[in-house]
């Protein structure tokens, strides 16, 4: 099943996988990551992709995975891209503890960790606990919650603990498990207390969108980070990624 797909995008944010390598390698993730997973970018690359990407319009770039702060260039990428536009990472939170006083000198623009499993006290407490340290360190900090439709009242429990400790709707993105065990719209209101809440732009329908467009650890361009239809880039710059965008459609997940 193909969703619709823009004539033409008009992109302002891109989203970069920075490597397939994930010490965690969850049997969810979307796009397979473990601990053997490899990378096709460089430093080198992704730098000038970026800034011509951001020459030609693009504000925001996001930094995933995989889990980024096992790339081992992530911090030549965040202090080569520091002011040319928007760097956003998500991260699982294992590494950071190590890694947070580079990773502040770095100075990336805002920072996510997320909660896979909201029924694990142990995990929700950490990543409470990293977010204030983010915080402390100037660093603009949220929460990625993970909801399944069989872990609903896990869920309620940790936003409300996070809410409690001062992590706001504002700060939280409330991720529906994709694939199978995912809960509709209103399961997912009721989890963030039935306020106004940050999710993903297609939980009411698939769709590409105008803005967006994610590219792979393999270099590969989709029109969102969940789909399986993705093409190489012609080229590493802007005009690559518009080039393997143009028709490309879009496969439901």
């Amino acid at each position: 099943m193909f969703g619709p797909t823009p004539r033409w995008p008009t992109l302002d944010r891109i989203s970069v996988e920075l490597t397939r390598e994930c010490s965690k390698g969850c049997s969810f993730c979307y796009n397979g990551s473990s601990p053997s997973g490899a990378t096709a970018w460089t430093a080198t690359e992704l730098v000038h992709f970026a800034s011509d990407c951001a020459k030609n319009g693009i504000e925001a770039i996001s930094l995933g995975g995989g889990e980024p702060l096992q790339y081992p260039d992530l911090f030549e990428v965040l202090r080569g891209l520091d002011g040319v536009l928007f760097r956003s990472l998500t991260t699982n939170g294992l590494l950071l503890d190590r890694a947070i006083d580079e990773l502040a000198e770095a100075r990336p623009d805002k920072v996510h960790i997320s909660i896979h499993f909201p029924d694990r006290e142990r995990e929700v407490s950490r990543v409470i606990r990293q977010v204030g340290e983010l915080a402390a360190r100037g660093i603009a900090s949220g929460v990625n919650l993970l909801v399944r439709k069989s872990g609903l009242d896990a869920a309620t429990g940790s936003t409300a603990d996070l809410v409690a400790a001062g992590i706001g709707l504002e700060r939280i993105v409330f991720l529906p498990m994709r694939g199978a065990d995912t809960p509709t719209p209103s399961e997912l209101a009721v989890v963030a207390g039935q306020a106004r809440f940050q999710s993903m732009t297609c939980l009411l329908g698939c769709a590409a969108s105008q803005r967006f467009a994610s590219i792979g650890w393999d270099r590969r361009v989709a029109w969102c980070s969940y789909t399986t239809s993705r093409v190489p880039m012609p080229s590493l710059d802007y005009r690559g990624l518009i080039a393997g965008l143009t028709g490309l459609e879009l496969l439901t997940c």
